[in-house]
């Protein structure tokens, strides 16, 4: 069985550096509920269980930790390279790799958007997936509404590939449905052009 471990080769570049998350750092657990309150956040994504509280941040994180040991994904927290503040969270989820298969999800603090952050951080993640993980397949995918995460998605080379039906949970239900776009990049497509700017 594969261990993930993202603290081995933490990918750096575009002004970024992907770090492990760590379920033992207040810092960490505090940005983990920030972002899981955001309401941004909360507005496109449902996770399967939904906690408020730092303590549920913490046992979030340990789960993730635990995917992580047993190969099932790798999670990073997005921090600015120079200063080390934290500015997001990228995961490579679901990894498959009898079939070389992954998926990629994503998400930005408030202060950190419209900065080219979940850009920058989907090229980093993605070459680290192909490369350290020998993926073939990425997939991405939102709410076809989120039309944000859908140019992302487009600047980070991944290709739309069609409209998912009753995909995704609605927001912050678990009993009703909403369509999502897929995207997806394979490890043989061209390198997307490197970002401008921070």
């Amino acid at each position: 069985m594969l261990t993930v471990d993202p603290s081995l080769t933490e990918p750096r570049g575009h002004g970024l550096h992907l770090r492990s998350w760590d379920a033992g750092s207040d810092a960490d657990a505090e940005t983990w509920l920030r972002g899981f309150l955001d309401a941004e956040f909360q507005r496109w994504n449902t996770p399967l269980t939904l906690w408020t509280d730092l303590e549920g941040a913490r046992d979030s994180l340990r789960g993730r930790a635990r995917d992580a040991r047993e190969g099932r994904s790798a999670s990073f927290r997005i921090t600015d390279e120079e200063s080390g503040a934290a500015l997001g969270h990228i995961g490579v989820n679901e990894i498959n790799l009898p079939l070389k298969l992954a998926r990629i999800g994503y998400w930005v603090l408030p202060e950190a958007r419209g900065r080219g952050v979940a850009t920058r951080a989907l090229l980093l993640a993605s070459r680290w997936a192909f490369a350290e993980l020998g993926l073939h397949r990425l997939e991405l995918g939102h709410a076809v509404e989120h039309e944000a995460s859908c140019r992302i998605a487009g600047r980070g080379g991944y290709a739309y590939e069609g409209t998912l039906r009753g995909a995704m949970f609605e927001a912050g239900r678990h009993d009703t449905f909403r369509d999502a776009h897929l995207h997806a990049r394979l490890a043989t497509d061209e390198e997307p052009p490197t970002p401008r700017g921070r």
